[in-house]
């Protein structure tokens, strides 16, 4: 692609993930939505391949009905009330509509299902674009939200996401359709708490941030997009191997990784708040994510591809990925469990 053409639309997608950001108004905060959608879709087909287009063809479907339904319920809300105000959207079917618009912008269950289908039929630095920065601006939207939203509601989309997340990934091979469970799940994880501790779904949704692009670059440096592949990443980097390793444990939420930290203030949170059942069952999510991590970890380090040839390292072309940001992404994803208190102090 053009490096003119790139910096655009790279641009674009800031600008309106920005004006989401500082917008008051409903008009202005979908303008922003529409603005990030559109900036994306050039970037998602630019490789005319089939599975490619395809793919675009249904991620702008899903995003313009959620943008329409935004507009409905901004536009009703005003008719309703007067008011076009983010805070103060306080009719019921309203807010409901909106909330579900949200979900479906940012793949919530039950409204999920484009979501790894999208994923599967683009490169991974585009994936990793969807996966993190493309969630921030509907999350942003979704915290104003959150106060005037059924309580019930929240839990039961959480929940949800949670368990959708990690039953879908058991059964899959293909690893952009497993980091696609994992969002699901993840995203679960942070709408449960969001009516409880708001600071707790900026922690969590900063750390899965970092792990996501952690384990997304790690992929794109070693050209996998396969579990079969995987098995032969061993002989290639052994280095990074053993830290993709800890990264996927990471997002499975074991200690002492970063990706622990969320889910067990998540936790703590839940049974402060009187609700051990919510707890529990998030918990036992979080097992079946776990299980399809161990098994990704396992295919890695565990595991021989039947046609390595171990006495040689098989030939192979430098390169050309900047390995800093990987660095820097595992780095955070592995080791800020220690400074958790620091972490609660500041959002205290």
């Amino acid at each position: 692609m053009n490096p003119y053409v790139l910096t655009i639309l790279l641009s674009s997608l800031g600008l309106g993930t920005t004006l989401t950001f500082t917008s008051s108004h409903w008009l202005l905060a979908w303008m922003g939505l529409e603005v990030n959608t559109l900036a994306i879709l050039p970037l998602m087909a630019q490789h005319h391949h089939p599975r490619a287009v395809e793919a675009t063809t249904k991620y702008f479907l899903t995003q313009a009905t959620a943008a329409a339904m935004i507009l409905f319920a901004s536009t009703t809300n005003a008719w309703l009330i007067g008011e076009w105000d983010i805070n103060n959207l306080s009719h019921p079917l309203a807010t409901t509509v909106a909330i579900a618009a949200l979900a479906l912008k940012i793949g919530l269950a039950p409204v999920h299902f484009w979501m790894p289908e999208v994923l599967q039929g683009l490169d991974l630095l585009t994936g990793l674009i969807l996966s993190t920065w493309q969630k921030l601006a509907p999350f942003a939207l979704i915290m104003q939200l959150a106060p005037a939203i059924d309580p019930v509601l929240l839990t039961m989309l959480g929940l949800t996401s949670t368990l959708v997340g990690g039953w879908g990934g058991l059964n899959q091979t293909q690893l952009r359709k497993i980091l696609a469970y994992s969002s699901i799940a993840h995203m679960g994880w942070m709408i449960v708490i969001l009516q409880y501790a708001p600071q707790l779904t900026l922690l969590a949704l900063g750390t899965y941030i970092f792990m996501t692009s952690a384990a997304f670059l790690t992929l794109k440096l070693s050209s996998t997009t396969k579990i079969g592949t995987l098995t032969m990443a061993w002989s290639k980097s052994p280095i990074m191997v053993a830290t993709t390793a800890l990264v996927l444990l990471s997002l499975g939420g074991l200690p002492p990784l970063t990706g622990f930290m969320p889910k067990w203030l998540i936790l703590q949170e839940l049974a402060k708040q009187g609700l051990p059942l919510t707890a529990t069952v998030m918990a036992l999510a979080a097992l079946l994510s776990l299980y399809f991590y161990l098994r990704l970890c396992y295919a890695m380090t565990l595991t021989m591809y039947p046609n390595t040839i171990s006495s040689i390292t098989p030939w192979r072309t430098r390169s050309t990925q900047l390995t800093l940001p990987l660095a820097l992404t595992t780095t955070i994803a592995l080791g800020l469990l220690p400074i958790t208190p620091g972490i609660l102090l500041m959002a205290s």
